[in-house]
C-alpha cells in the first residue's frame, strides 16, 4: 500500500467515524499543531547553531 493510499484510507475512515464537520475541525487542529511543532523545532535548531558558533569563536580566540 502506498503512502497516498494510506492517507486516503485514513481520511475516509475519519469521515465515516467523525463526520465531515468534526473531521474538518480535527484536521485544522492537527495542521495547527504541526505548524507549532515546526516553529519550535526551528527555534531550537537556531539556538543550537548559535551556541555551536559561539563555542567555536571562543575556542578560536583561545588558540590565538
Amino acid at each position: 500500500m502506498g503512502f497516498g493510499v494510506e492517507i486516503l484510507f485514513l481520511l475516509m475512515l475519519g469521515l465515516v467515524l467523525l463526520g465531515p464537520k468534526r473531521l474538518h475541525t480535527m484536521l485544522v487542529d492537527v495542521i495547527h499543531a504541526k505548524a507549532e511543532f515546526d516553529r519550535a523545532s526551528r527555534g531550537i535548531k537556531s539556538q543550537l547553531m548559535a551556541e555551536v558558533n559561539n563555542s567555536e569563536i571562543q575556542e578560536d580566540s583561545k588558540t590565538t
